[in-house]
Protein backbone atom coordinates (compact mmCIF):
# COMPACT_ATOMS: atom_id res chain seq x y z
CA UNK A 1 0.00 0.00 0.00
CA UNK A 2 1.34 3.24 -1.17
CA UNK A 3 -0.19 5.69 1.73
CA UNK A 4 -0.65 8.46 -0.48
CA UNK A 5 -2.00 10.51 2.11
CA UNK A 6 0.43 9.94 4.84
CA UNK A 7 3.10 10.78 2.10
CA UNK A 8 1.35 14.46 1.65
CA UNK A 9 1.06 15.28 5.16
CA UNK A 10 4.62 14.83 5.95
CA UNK A 11 5.77 17.42 2.93
CA UNK A 12 6.87 20.82 4.52
CA UNK A 13 5.54 23.79 2.51
CA UNK A 14 7.87 24.88 -0.20
CA UNK A 15 8.01 25.26 -3.84
CA UNK A 16 5.90 22.95 -5.04
CA UNK A 17 2.68 24.09 -3.08
CA UNK A 18 3.79 28.21 -3.77
CA UNK A 19 3.51 27.22 -7.24
CA UNK A 20 0.51 25.76 -6.86
CA UNK A 21 -1.25 28.69 -4.91
CA UNK A 22 -0.59 30.91 -7.63
CA UNK A 23 -2.16 29.00 -10.54
CA UNK A 24 -5.39 28.34 -7.96
CA UNK A 25 -5.24 32.29 -6.76
CA UNK A 26 -4.80 33.74 -10.06
CA UNK A 27 -8.02 31.90 -10.91
CA UNK A 28 -9.77 33.57 -7.68
CA UNK A 29 -8.59 36.94 -8.77
CA UNK A 30 -9.84 36.93 -11.92
CA UNK A 31 -13.22 35.63 -10.57
CA UNK A 32 -13.23 38.71 -8.87
CA UNK A 33 -11.60 40.43 -11.11
CA UNK A 34 -14.93 39.50 -13.44
CA UNK A 35 -17.25 39.85 -10.69
CA UNK A 36 -16.19 43.62 -9.15
CA UNK A 37 -15.99 45.19 -13.14
CA UNK A 38 -19.85 44.89 -13.47
CA UNK A 39 -20.49 46.77 -10.39
CA UNK A 40 -18.58 50.08 -12.59
CA UNK A 41 -19.94 48.86 -16.08
CA UNK A 42 -23.73 49.07 -14.30
CA UNK A 43 -23.47 53.21 -13.92
CA UNK A 44 -22.38 53.43 -17.85
CA UNK A 45 -24.58 50.99 -19.47
CA UNK A 46 -27.56 52.21 -17.36
CA UNK A 47 -26.93 55.69 -18.67
CA UNK A 48 -25.66 54.08 -22.70
CA UNK A 49 -28.70 52.20 -22.80
CA UNK A 50 -31.37 53.59 -20.69
CA UNK A 51 -32.07 50.63 -18.40
CA UNK A 52 -34.27 50.97 -15.43
CA UNK A 53 -33.35 49.77 -12.30
CA UNK A 54 -34.96 46.40 -12.57
CA UNK A 55 -33.08 45.55 -15.66
CA UNK A 56 -29.67 46.74 -13.99
CA UNK A 57 -30.35 44.32 -11.45
CA UNK A 58 -30.59 41.60 -13.74
CA UNK A 59 -27.46 42.51 -15.51
CA UNK A 60 -25.97 42.48 -11.91
CA UNK A 61 -27.47 39.03 -11.08
CA UNK A 62 -26.12 37.26 -14.83
CA UNK A 63 -22.84 36.33 -13.93
CA UNK A 64 -24.13 34.61 -10.48
CA UNK A 65 -26.44 32.75 -12.46
CA UNK A 66 -23.90 31.08 -14.21
CA UNK A 67 -21.86 31.11 -11.51
CA UNK A 68 -24.70 28.33 -10.03
CA UNK A 69 -24.78 26.40 -13.10
CA UNK A 70 -21.09 25.73 -13.30
CA UNK A 71 -20.11 25.28 -9.82
CA UNK A 72 -23.48 22.70 -9.61
CA UNK A 73 -21.84 21.10 -12.62
CA UNK A 74 -18.31 21.23 -11.98
CA UNK A 75 -18.28 19.87 -8.57
CA UNK A 76 -19.82 16.83 -9.17
CA UNK A 77 -17.44 16.52 -12.56
CA UNK A 78 -14.35 17.04 -10.74
CA UNK A 79 -15.51 14.08 -8.33
CA UNK A 80 -16.32 11.92 -11.04
CA UNK A 81 -13.70 12.49 -13.83
CA UNK A 82 -10.90 14.76 -11.64
CA UNK A 83 -9.91 18.00 -10.80
CA UNK A 84 -7.15 18.94 -13.20
CA UNK A 85 -9.61 19.71 -16.61
CA UNK A 86 -12.07 21.07 -15.16
CA UNK A 87 -9.37 23.81 -14.08
CA UNK A 88 -8.21 24.06 -17.69
CA UNK A 89 -11.57 24.45 -19.63
CA UNK A 90 -13.41 26.52 -17.26
CA UNK A 91 -11.21 29.25 -17.80
CA UNK A 92 -11.27 28.84 -21.49
CA UNK A 93 -15.18 29.64 -21.38
CA UNK A 94 -15.16 32.43 -19.04
CA UNK A 95 -12.20 34.44 -21.28
CA UNK A 96 -13.91 33.49 -24.67
CA UNK A 97 -17.18 34.92 -23.16
CA UNK A 98 -15.63 37.99 -21.77
CA UNK A 99 -14.56 39.22 -25.40
CA UNK A 100 -17.79 38.45 -26.71
CA UNK A 101 -19.23 40.34 -24.18
CA UNK A 102 -16.96 43.79 -25.02
CA UNK A 103 -18.69 43.15 -28.86
CA UNK A 104 -22.68 43.52 -27.91
CA UNK A 105 -25.09 46.42 -27.98
CA UNK A 106 -28.17 44.91 -26.19
CA UNK A 107 -28.47 44.24 -23.00
CA UNK A 108 -30.31 40.93 -23.55
CA UNK A 109 -27.30 39.68 -25.42
CA UNK A 110 -25.13 41.31 -22.66
CA UNK A 111 -26.60 39.29 -19.81
CA UNK A 112 -26.55 35.89 -21.79
CA UNK A 113 -22.78 36.00 -22.49
CA UNK A 114 -22.68 36.86 -18.53
CA UNK A 115 -24.29 33.56 -17.55
CA UNK A 116 -22.23 31.90 -20.37
CA UNK A 117 -19.11 33.55 -18.39
CA UNK A 118 -20.38 33.10 -14.86
CA UNK A 119 -20.38 29.10 -15.62
CA UNK A 120 -16.65 29.35 -16.38
CA UNK A 121 -15.76 31.23 -13.60
CA UNK A 122 -18.60 29.27 -11.19
CA UNK A 123 -16.65 25.74 -12.42
CA UNK A 124 -13.35 27.50 -11.49
CA UNK A 125 -14.81 28.57 -8.23
CA UNK A 126 -15.55 25.02 -7.19
CA UNK A 127 -12.85 23.12 -8.06
CA UNK A 128 -9.43 25.46 -6.75
CA UNK A 129 -10.11 24.95 -3.14
CA UNK A 130 -10.71 21.24 -3.33
CA UNK A 131 -7.68 20.53 -5.53
CA UNK A 132 -5.15 22.70 -3.50
CA UNK A 133 -6.44 21.42 -0.23
CA UNK A 134 -5.70 18.21 -0.86
CA UNK A 135 -1.85 18.88 -1.55
CA UNK A 136 -1.11 20.56 1.47
CA UNK A 137 -1.11 19.08 4.98
CA UNK A 138 -3.10 20.11 8.13
CA UNK A 139 -0.70 21.72 9.83
CA UNK A 140 -0.55 24.62 7.12
CA UNK A 141 -3.85 23.54 4.55
CA UNK A 142 -6.26 26.44 6.91
CA UNK A 143 -3.45 29.10 5.94
CA UNK A 144 -3.36 27.89 2.37
CA UNK A 145 -6.84 27.70 1.30
CA UNK A 146 -7.43 30.99 3.60
CA UNK A 147 -4.46 32.88 1.19
CA UNK A 148 -6.17 31.38 -1.75
CA UNK A 149 -9.45 32.84 -1.17
CA UNK A 150 -7.46 36.39 -0.67
CA UNK A 151 -6.49 36.55 -4.48
CA UNK A 152 -9.97 37.66 -4.37
CA UNK A 153 -9.17 40.99 -2.98
CA UNK A 154 -6.75 41.94 -5.14
CA UNK A 155 -9.06 40.86 -8.67
CA UNK A 156 -11.27 43.64 -6.65
CA UNK A 157 -9.07 46.49 -6.07
CA UNK A 158 -7.64 45.90 -10.49
CA UNK A 159 -11.36 46.13 -10.98
CA UNK A 160 -11.83 49.25 -9.01
CA UNK A 161 -8.80 50.62 -10.74
CA UNK A 162 -9.51 49.47 -13.99
CA UNK A 163 -13.05 50.92 -13.34
CA UNK A 164 -12.10 54.22 -12.49
CA UNK A 165 -9.31 54.45 -15.13
CA UNK A 166 -11.53 53.23 -18.07
CA UNK A 167 -14.98 53.03 -17.89
CA UNK A 168 -15.83 57.19 -17.63
CA UNK A 169 -12.95 57.75 -20.10
CA UNK A 170 -15.27 57.39 -23.04
CA UNK A 171 -18.45 55.80 -24.24
CA UNK A 172 -16.60 52.74 -24.79
CA UNK A 173 -14.65 52.37 -21.90
CA UNK A 174 -16.78 49.19 -20.71
CA UNK A 175 -15.51 47.47 -23.55
CA UNK A 176 -12.17 47.94 -23.09
CA UNK A 177 -12.60 47.18 -19.42
CA UNK A 178 -14.10 43.94 -20.32
CA UNK A 179 -11.12 43.47 -22.89
CA UNK A 180 -8.10 44.19 -20.62
CA UNK A 181 -10.23 41.94 -18.09
CA UNK A 182 -10.08 38.57 -20.21
CA UNK A 183 -6.82 39.13 -22.08
CA UNK A 184 -4.13 37.87 -18.47
CA UNK A 185 -6.40 34.55 -18.64
CA UNK A 186 -4.00 33.31 -21.43
CA UNK A 187 -1.30 33.43 -19.02
CA UNK A 188 -2.54 31.86 -16.72
CA UNK A 189 -3.91 29.07 -19.10
CA UNK A 190 -0.72 28.49 -20.66
CA UNK A 191 0.92 28.39 -16.85
CA UNK A 192 -1.50 25.15 -15.93
CA UNK A 193 -1.15 23.44 -18.47
CA UNK A 194 1.31 21.50 -16.93
CA UNK A 195 -0.79 20.81 -13.87
CA UNK A 196 -1.14 17.43 -12.10
CA UNK A 197 -4.13 15.40 -11.20
CA UNK A 198 -4.61 15.17 -7.54
CA UNK A 199 -3.27 12.40 -5.45
CA UNK A 200 -5.73 12.02 -3.06
CA UNK A 201 -8.71 12.07 -5.57
CA UNK A 202 -6.91 9.09 -7.29
CA UNK A 203 -6.71 7.17 -4.68
CA UNK A 204 -10.25 8.03 -3.49
CA UNK A 205 -10.84 6.48 -7.12
CA UNK A 206 -9.20 3.35 -6.52
CA UNK A 207 -5.75 4.29 -8.76
CA UNK A 208 -3.35 3.87 -6.35
CA UNK A 209 -0.70 3.13 -9.07
CA UNK A 210 -1.03 6.76 -10.67
CA UNK A 211 -1.62 8.94 -7.26
CA UNK A 212 2.15 6.70 -5.99
CA UNK A 213 3.80 8.01 -9.39
CA UNK A 214 2.70 11.23 -8.69
CA UNK A 215 3.62 11.68 -4.92
CA UNK A 216 6.67 9.93 -5.97
CA UNK A 217 7.95 12.67 -8.65
CA UNK A 218 7.01 15.20 -5.88
CA UNK A 219 9.04 13.63 -3.42
CA UNK A 220 11.95 13.39 -5.72
CA UNK A 221 11.76 17.08 -6.35
CA UNK A 222 12.25 17.44 -2.81
CA UNK A 223 15.82 15.36 -2.41
CA UNK A 224 17.04 17.12 -5.82
CA UNK A 225 16.72 20.20 -3.70
CA UNK A 226 18.39 18.79 -0.80
CA UNK A 227 15.44 18.21 1.45
CA UNK A 228 15.12 15.55 3.66
CA UNK A 229 11.74 14.12 4.18
CA UNK A 230 10.40 12.79 7.60
CA UNK A 231 9.09 8.97 8.09
CA UNK A 232 6.10 8.36 6.68
CA UNK A 233 3.30 8.31 10.09
CA UNK A 234 0.26 6.00 9.97
CA UNK A 235 -2.75 7.69 8.46
CA UNK A 236 -6.28 6.26 8.81
CA UNK A 237 -7.39 4.45 5.64
CA UNK A 238 -9.72 5.82 2.79
CA UNK A 239 -12.41 3.85 1.58
CA UNK A 240 -12.24 3.79 -2.31
CA UNK A 241 -15.03 4.75 -4.45
CA UNK A 242 -14.47 4.19 -8.11
CA UNK A 243 -16.78 5.28 -10.69
CA UNK A 244 -19.26 7.23 -8.47
CA UNK A 245 -22.06 8.60 -10.87
CA UNK A 246 -22.97 12.21 -10.47
CA UNK A 247 -26.19 11.60 -8.94
CA UNK A 248 -25.23 8.82 -6.25
CA UNK A 249 -23.12 11.98 -5.38
CA UNK A 250 -25.53 14.51 -4.89
CA UNK A 251 -27.61 12.09 -3.10
CA UNK A 252 -24.53 11.27 -0.61
CA UNK A 253 -24.78 14.91 0.39
CA UNK A 254 -28.12 14.77 1.67
CA UNK A 255 -28.09 11.63 2.98
CA UNK A 256 -28.87 10.75 6.86
CA UNK A 257 -24.53 10.87 7.13
CA UNK A 258 -23.87 14.39 5.71
CA UNK A 259 -26.72 16.26 6.10
CA UNK A 260 -26.01 18.51 9.08
CA UNK A 261 -22.61 19.25 7.26
CA UNK A 262 -24.34 20.39 3.64
CA UNK A 263 -27.38 21.83 5.84
CA UNK A 264 -23.79 24.18 7.52
CA UNK A 265 -22.19 24.66 4.27
CA UNK A 266 -25.27 26.08 2.38
CA UNK A 267 -26.32 28.52 4.75
CA UNK A 268 -23.02 30.05 5.46
CA UNK A 269 -22.63 29.81 1.38
CA UNK A 270 -25.60 31.84 0.90
CA UNK A 271 -25.08 34.67 3.95
CA UNK A 272 -21.42 35.08 3.05
CA UNK A 273 -22.23 35.47 -1.18
CA UNK A 274 -25.35 37.31 -0.77
CA UNK A 275 -23.69 40.26 1.59
CA UNK A 276 -20.17 40.57 -0.85
CA UNK A 277 -22.29 40.91 -3.79
CA UNK A 278 -25.10 43.13 -2.31
CA UNK A 279 -22.28 45.74 -1.06
CA UNK A 280 -19.40 44.82 -3.70
CA UNK A 281 -21.76 44.98 -6.67
CA UNK A 282 -23.75 47.80 -5.63
CA UNK A 283 -22.04 50.40 -3.68
CA UNK A 284 -20.50 52.08 -6.47
CA UNK A 285 -24.14 52.74 -7.71
CA UNK A 286 -25.16 53.67 -4.02
CA UNK A 287 -22.59 56.46 -3.62
CA UNK A 288 -23.32 57.82 -6.67
CA UNK A 289 -27.24 57.88 -5.31
CA UNK A 290 -26.12 59.92 -2.14
CA UNK A 291 -25.10 62.48 -4.71
CA UNK A 292 -21.20 62.02 -5.12
CA UNK A 293 -20.06 62.02 -9.15
CA UNK A 294 -19.29 58.55 -10.74
CA UNK A 295 -15.54 60.01 -10.47
CA UNK A 296 -15.24 60.38 -6.97
CA UNK A 297 -17.31 57.64 -6.77
CA UNK A 298 -15.33 55.11 -8.12
CA UNK A 299 -11.92 56.36 -6.87
CA UNK A 300 -13.80 56.28 -2.74
CA UNK A 301 -14.62 52.23 -4.11
CA UNK A 302 -11.04 51.74 -4.76
CA UNK A 303 -10.50 52.49 -1.24
CA UNK A 304 -13.69 50.10 -0.23
CA UNK A 305 -12.43 47.42 -1.84
CA UNK A 306 -8.71 47.38 -0.75
CA UNK A 307 -9.65 47.09 2.73
CA UNK A 308 -10.54 43.57 1.63
CA UNK A 309 -6.42 42.78 1.33
CA UNK A 310 -5.87 43.14 5.14
CA UNK A 311 -9.33 41.32 5.75
CA UNK A 312 -8.01 38.43 3.93
CA UNK A 313 -5.05 37.66 5.00
CA UNK A 314 -5.70 38.39 8.92
CA UNK A 315 -8.60 36.12 8.53
CA UNK A 316 -5.86 33.45 7.24
CA UNK A 317 -3.48 34.26 9.98
CA UNK A 318 -6.40 33.60 12.28
CA UNK A 319 -7.81 30.50 10.97
CA UNK A 320 -4.19 28.81 12.12
CA UNK A 321 -4.53 29.69 15.31
CA UNK A 322 -8.11 29.99 16.31
CA UNK A 323 -9.71 27.23 14.02
CA UNK A 324 -11.46 28.21 10.87
CA UNK A 325 -14.99 27.86 12.68
CA UNK A 326 -14.04 30.60 15.41
CA UNK A 327 -12.59 32.70 12.86
CA UNK A 328 -16.11 32.56 10.55
CA UNK A 329 -17.99 33.47 13.59
CA UNK A 330 -15.89 36.23 14.65
CA UNK A 331 -15.57 37.56 11.70
CA UNK A 332 -19.24 37.72 10.74
CA UNK A 333 -20.06 39.23 13.79
CA UNK A 334 -17.43 41.90 13.57
CA UNK A 335 -18.97 42.57 9.54
CA UNK A 336 -22.71 42.42 10.84
CA UNK A 337 -21.99 45.36 13.34
CA UNK A 338 -20.61 47.73 10.79
CA UNK A 339 -23.19 46.80 8.50
CA UNK A 340 -25.73 47.74 11.06
CA UNK A 341 -23.53 50.55 11.69
CA UNK A 342 -23.77 51.87 8.17
CA UNK A 343 -27.59 51.68 7.97
CA UNK A 344 -27.35 54.29 10.22
CA UNK A 345 -24.24 56.36 9.02
CA UNK A 346 -25.42 60.45 8.07
CA UNK A 347 -21.78 61.76 6.60
CA UNK A 348 -19.89 60.81 3.62
CA UNK A 349 -17.03 60.16 5.92
CA UNK A 350 -18.69 57.49 8.26
CA UNK A 351 -20.26 56.13 5.01
CA UNK A 352 -16.91 55.47 3.24
CA UNK A 353 -14.63 54.26 6.80
CA UNK A 354 -18.00 51.55 8.11
CA UNK A 355 -17.83 50.46 4.28
CA UNK A 356 -14.03 49.89 4.53
CA UNK A 357 -14.71 48.00 7.79
CA UNK A 358 -17.87 46.39 6.18
CA UNK A 359 -15.53 45.31 3.21
CA UNK A 360 -12.32 44.00 5.58
CA UNK A 361 -14.30 41.64 7.73
CA UNK A 362 -17.11 40.18 5.31
CA UNK A 363 -14.25 38.96 2.74
CA UNK A 364 -12.14 38.20 6.09
CA UNK A 365 -15.20 35.74 6.13
CA UNK A 366 -14.97 34.90 2.82
CA UNK A 367 -11.43 33.24 3.79
CA UNK A 368 -12.61 31.07 6.41
CA UNK A 369 -15.17 30.05 4.17
CA UNK A 370 -12.85 28.72 1.68
CA UNK A 371 -10.47 27.42 4.09
CA UNK A 372 -13.09 25.93 6.23
CA UNK A 373 -15.63 24.02 3.31
CA UNK A 374 -13.11 21.50 1.77
CA UNK A 375 -12.41 20.23 5.11
CA UNK A 376 -15.67 18.94 5.92
CA UNK A 377 -16.41 17.04 2.86
CA UNK A 378 -14.06 13.66 2.32
CA UNK A 379 -12.35 13.65 -0.76
CA UNK A 380 -14.58 11.32 -2.92
CA UNK A 381 -17.68 14.05 -2.43
CA UNK A 382 -15.08 17.25 -1.96
CA UNK A 383 -15.86 18.63 -5.24
CA UNK A 384 -19.08 17.71 -5.23
CA UNK A 385 -19.83 19.31 -1.49
CA UNK A 386 -18.06 22.47 -2.34
CA UNK A 387 -19.50 23.04 -5.46
CA UNK A 388 -22.91 21.94 -4.51
CA UNK A 389 -22.47 25.19 -1.18
CA UNK A 390 -20.57 27.26 -3.98
CA UNK A 391 -23.86 27.13 -6.32
CA UNK A 392 -26.24 26.80 -3.42
CA UNK A 393 -24.85 30.17 -1.95
CA UNK A 394 -24.77 31.86 -5.74
CA UNK A 395 -28.43 31.90 -4.58
CA UNK A 396 -27.83 34.70 -2.50
CA UNK A 397 -25.32 36.16 -5.36
CA UNK A 398 -28.21 36.00 -7.67
CA UNK A 399 -31.07 37.63 -5.40
CA UNK A 400 -28.24 39.91 -4.06
CA UNK A 401 -28.20 42.70 -6.69
CA UNK A 402 -32.14 42.21 -7.43
CA UNK A 403 -32.96 42.84 -3.58
CA UNK A 404 -30.88 45.54 -3.32
CA UNK A 405 -32.20 47.18 -6.10
CA UNK A 406 -35.79 46.52 -4.76
CA UNK A 407 -34.95 47.58 -1.32
CA UNK A 408 -33.37 50.62 -1.63
CA UNK A 409 -35.53 52.94 -3.15
CA UNK A 410 -38.53 51.93 -0.04
CA UNK A 411 -35.58 51.68 2.96
CA UNK A 412 -32.35 53.47 1.91
CA UNK A 413 -29.30 52.66 3.27
CA UNK A 414 -30.96 51.72 6.25
CA UNK A 415 -32.61 48.90 4.76
CA UNK A 416 -30.29 48.02 2.65
CA UNK A 417 -27.58 47.27 5.33
CA UNK A 418 -30.19 45.92 8.02
CA UNK A 419 -30.74 43.43 5.80
CA UNK A 420 -27.59 42.03 5.25
CA UNK A 421 -26.86 42.62 8.73
CA UNK A 422 -29.83 39.82 9.62
CA UNK A 423 -28.55 37.19 6.77
CA UNK A 424 -24.94 37.66 8.43
CA UNK A 425 -26.65 36.88 11.34
CA UNK A 426 -27.99 33.49 10.02
CA UNK A 427 -24.65 32.47 9.00
CA UNK A 428 -22.94 33.16 12.10
CA UNK A 429 -25.52 30.96 13.71
CA UNK A 430 -25.23 27.87 11.40
CA UNK A 431 -21.75 27.51 12.08
CA UNK A 432 -22.12 27.92 15.81
CA UNK A 433 -24.41 25.10 15.50
CA UNK A 434 -23.58 22.57 13.15
CA UNK A 435 -19.72 23.47 12.65
CA UNK A 436 -17.23 20.59 13.22
CA UNK A 437 -13.45 21.60 13.95
CA UNK A 438 -10.73 20.82 11.71
CA UNK A 439 -7.52 22.57 12.78
CA UNK A 440 -4.45 20.50 13.10
CA UNK A 441 -6.28 17.47 11.68
CA UNK A 442 -5.48 15.59 8.08
CA UNK A 443 -8.26 15.34 6.04
CA UNK A 444 -8.47 11.68 6.54
CA UNK A 445 -8.94 12.76 10.28
CA UNK A 446 -11.31 14.56 9.76
CA UNK A 447 -13.62 11.82 7.55
CA UNK A 448 -12.83 9.12 9.73
CA UNK A 449 -13.38 10.91 13.30
CA UNK A 450 -16.44 12.96 12.41
CA UNK A 451 -17.94 10.60 9.64
CA UNK A 452 -17.16 7.06 10.53
CA UNK A 453 -20.22 5.20 10.30
CA UNK A 454 -19.81 4.07 13.60
CA UNK A 455 -20.45 7.80 14.61
CA UNK A 456 -24.07 7.31 12.62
Amino acid sequence: MYNTAARLERLPVGRFQYKLLMMGGLGYMFEAWDAGIIAFLLPALRAQWQLTSLQVGYLASSTYVGFLIGALVAGAIGDRYGRKNVMLWALVLFCLASLAGAAVNDWHQFFALRVIGGIGMGAEAAIIAPFLSEFVGAKYRGRFTASLAAFFSFGFVISAVLGYLLVPASDNGWRYALIVTAMPVIIVLWWRRGLTESPRWLESQGRHDEANAIVTVIEQDYAARGVALPPVAPAPTVTSAPNTSLLANFKTLLSPRFLRITIMTWLLWVSVTFSIYAFMTWIPSLLVERGMTMTKSFSFSILIFAAQIPGYFSAAWFCEKIGRPYTIVLYMALAAAAALSLAFASSDMQVIALAMTLSFFINGVAAGEYAYTPEVFPTRIRATGVGTASAIGRVGGIAAPILVGAVYPVGGFAGVFGMTTVILFVGALSVLLLGIPTKNRSLEEIEAEEFSTSRN
